[in-house]
């Protein structure tokens, strides 16, 4: 079977918008194009198939066209996260088309602009986001939709479907993730942001419905299999469990490169007896804000959700493998693949993420950059106040070099 492998590469930290769920937010660490020509080699040298341009806010870099088209050129399949705002600019979507962007997920959270307004922490994004759907389009980039779960849209994510499938009928794939509570402005501000898994539960169920019947392509991450009802083939974790697949995100912060071959988290007593335990993720750790107690053991054939990820012909490892050869080789391999990582001593809430010593450094710091990051924490601290909402810890990295 060929792995479809996608690796991340966090081209910068800021942004121009103020989420505040983001976990990924700005630092001390700064890119060159050299720079991220060694992450992109390093990603051919895995033999994986394509590449992930995020941030931060990617856009915002004046290279990115240049390591969009080195990443083409060698061979990887090019894909950027983006909240769009630059692509409502045609020239801007044209540029990455022709630097051999195939694809870019648009962050779109909420349809309804006050709701939007308010996760992105700044004004006028909705129509701006709407734009880079249709200029992408225009000029030949696949449009794929990027929906953080979270509690302000918990309730509504099948009219966020209902405008799209409506007013976007381009859009054919969307990817649900389940807000990750553990770092940056995400961990301070959990209260304020992160659901509890009934909390969209049915609004996430209609919304899969809606899709799986129009005959569009989604994913969903960080969501047990005991919510995903009749998707339970969607799940990211649970397609990576069983295909094998591993994925590697180069960060630029002090994490550096992580490297991710194990998709477990949290499992709860009621998983025991749970016939999908082997192929679910369980519930997401990081970060203590999800409650084991919401878990429930499901008792039908996981070997359906297996068949489904096995026959799926829009997946670019799709190879017809049959489930005998599947059981085989998951019998071998298959328990290390949900197993979960060790808690650091001084966070038990927060499993060690596993560093890829042998990659090459991502980013540096400098001090421009370091000038750059306190102007931005100066300005984002007003934001944060402005918006009532908490800014996250400062880099242990802020006073070198």
């Amino acid at each position: 079977m060929r792995l479809a492998n996608l690796g991340y590469i966090q081209v910068v930290r800021h942004c121009n918008h103020f989420c505040g769920f983001c976990s990924n937010p700005t630092t001390p660490y700064v890119h060159t194009l050299d720079s991220m020509k060694l992450l992109v080699d390093d990603l051919v040298r895995r033999g994986y198939f394509g590449v992930i341009l995020t941030g931060g806010e990617p856009t915002l870099h004046p290279e990115l066209p240049a390591i969009a088209a080195y990443a083409s050129a060698r061979g990887l399949d090019v894909r950027v996260i983006t909240n769009g705002t630059r692509l409502a600019d045609p020239a801007f979507a044209r540029a990455l088309a022709d630097a051999g962007v195939r694809r870019v997920h648009v962050s779109i959270y909420s349809v309804r602009p006050d709701i939007e307004e308010r996760l992105r922490g700044a004004p006028g994004t909705l129509e701006r986001a709407f734009a880079a759907l249709d200029n992408a389009h225009a000029v030949g980039i696949d449009v794929n939709l990027n929906c953080v779960i979270n509690r302000l849209n918990a309730d509504h994510l099948d009219l966020n479907v209902r405008h799209f499938l409506a007013h976007h009928p381009h859009v054919r794939h969307f990817v649900w993730n389940n807000l990750d509570p553990s770092m940056g402005r995400a961990e301070v501000n959990q209260a304020d942001f992160t659901p509890r898994l009934a909390d969209f539960e049915l609004s996430l169920l209609r919304a899969l419905r809606l899709l799986h019947a129009s005959g569009r392509t989604f994913r969903v991450e960080k969501v047990p299999l005991c919510y995903m009802g009749e998707f339970g083939w969607a799940s990211t974790e649970t397609r990576k469990i069983v295909k094998g697949e591993e994925r590697v995100v180069h960060f630029l912060d002090d994490k550096q490169t992580v490297r991710q071959t194990a998709w477990g988290h949290l499992y709860a007593p009621a998983c025991d007896v749970c016939r999908l335990r082997p192929i679910c993720g369980g519930l997401f750790d990081r970060g203590g804000a999800y409650d084991p107690a919401e878990l429930a053991p499901q008792f039908f054939d996981p070997e359906a959700i297996v068949r489904a990820i096995l026959d799926d012909p829009s997946d670019p490892s799709f190879s017809a493998r049959s489930l005998a050869a599947w059981r085989d080789e998951f019998r071998r391999h298959g328990a290390a693949r949900t197993r979960g990582a060790a808690a650091a001593p001084d966070r038990p809430d927060m499993p060690e993420r596993p560093a890829d010593v042998d990659a090459p450094p991502v980013g540096l710091v400098t001090v421009e950059g370091i000038r750059l990051y306190h102007a931005k924490r100066r300005a984002e601290a007003r934001k944060a106040e402005t918006l009532g909402v908490r800014q996250e810890r400062p880099s242990d990295r802020a006073d070198e070099p």
